[in-house]
């Protein structure tokens, strides 16, 4: 096996249509697909796929994939372009958006972490937080 990257990532909400409008209008992801009360779909610069599930309907059985669900608050972190961290802090805050926690981490790079309408923990990264 010869394993590159992630290619798509799910977090799950119970309302779709109310975090895929966090996800574009506050992150400005680009919307690929719905959002419906199943699921929503964004499209990263980096060809990455975020995927929005609706855990109580992706969980049943019969569905063309294979049933998935979580239950909980998720993660996901995104990368930031250097130097544009404190921007990002300023523009959620200016959102009403509460800033969880902000960590310069010692081996290099920053965080900042924040919640989605699900309650599922998001974090933007500066730098390169985890060694080659």
């Amino acid at each position: 096996m010869a394993i590159r990257g992630v290619y798509e990532t799910v977090m799950y909400a119970a309302d779709v249509p109310a975090a895929a409008t966090f996800y574009a209008d506050v992150l400005g992801l680009r919307l690929v697909d719905g959002p419906d009360e199943l699921a929503a779909g964004f499209r990263l610069d980096d060809r990455g796929v975020l995927l929005i599930f609706d855990p109580s309907r992706a969980s049943r059985p019969g569905r063309p994939v294979p049933s998935h669900g979580a239950s909980g608050a998720g993660h996901i972190a995104f990368s930031v372009e250097d130097g544009t961290l404190d921007v990002c802090a300023e523009t959620l805050r200016g959102r009403g958006i509460e800033i969880e926690r902000e960590i310069e981490w010692d081996r290099g790079g920053r965080s900042i972490y924040f919640r989605d309408p699900a309650g599922n923990s998001v974090e933007l990264v500066e730098g390169d937080l985890w060694p080659a």
